[in-house]
């Protein structure tokens, strides 16, 4: 299954294709819980919606903003779990929801908390690249989404010259941008048709 579909007689070089490590029932059950999530956020925003009509204050609105942005994410989320399904299209190279607390202040000089070891020599930046990539796609808020993005920018400049230009490693990061833009609605899943 690649991660982006194929039209118009374009190919992907087997190496460019990236095909996920679950099958089809990991997927079932990941859309069963998606979609049980869904239905706990938008419980959230009604709740949310209701004390703000009621006269809440300015934090009960800043919490409804951040909820609707966070279920609007986890729906794009579960949109692409369904085309993954449907069509073998945009599928996730992760299926678990990754814990991710990342301040992104570029101020507090915290290093993004990754499971690859922070080293920049070629091996170690396609694996950095490629934790990164999986933990942009499994995003499922509007927080993970934005400290991704710091992230993916912080990170992406610290390799060696040499080592920047690694075609496995850009690759990873360009999906990882790829499922930031689907996540943010910036980009379709499911691309128009003509």
């Amino acid at each position: 299954m690649p991660d982006q579909p194929i039209g118009n007689g374009a190919k992907l070089a087997d190496e460019d294709r990236f095909v996920p490590t679950y099958g089809k029932a990991e997927l079932s059950r990941a859309l069963i819980a998606e979609r049980g999530a869904e239905a706990t956020g938008e419980r959230q925003v009604r709740d949310l919606e209701a004390l703000v009509a009621a006269g809440s204050t300015q934090a009960g609105s800043d919490r409804l903003r951040v909820a609707l942005s966070d279920l609007a994410v986890r729906r794009r989320f579960i949109a692409t779990l369904e085309s993954c399904e449907a069509e073998g299209a945009w599928c996730p190279p992760r299926l678990d929801d990754p814990p991710w607390n990342f301040d992104p202040d570029p101020d507090a000089g915290k290093p993004p908390p990754l499971e690859a070891p922070l080293r920049f020599d070629a091996e170690s930046w396609r694996t950095v690249a490629a934790e990164l990539h999986g933990r942009a796609c499994a995003c499922r808020t509007q927080g993970c989404i934005d400290s991704m993005d710091v992230a993916i920018e912080t990170l992406e400049k610290r390799p060696m010259p040499v080592v920047q230009g690694d075609d496995v490693a850009s690759l990873s990061v360009t999906r990882a941008r790829e499922c930031l833009f689907r996540l943010r609605g910036k980009k379709p899943v499911k691309p128009k048709e003509s």
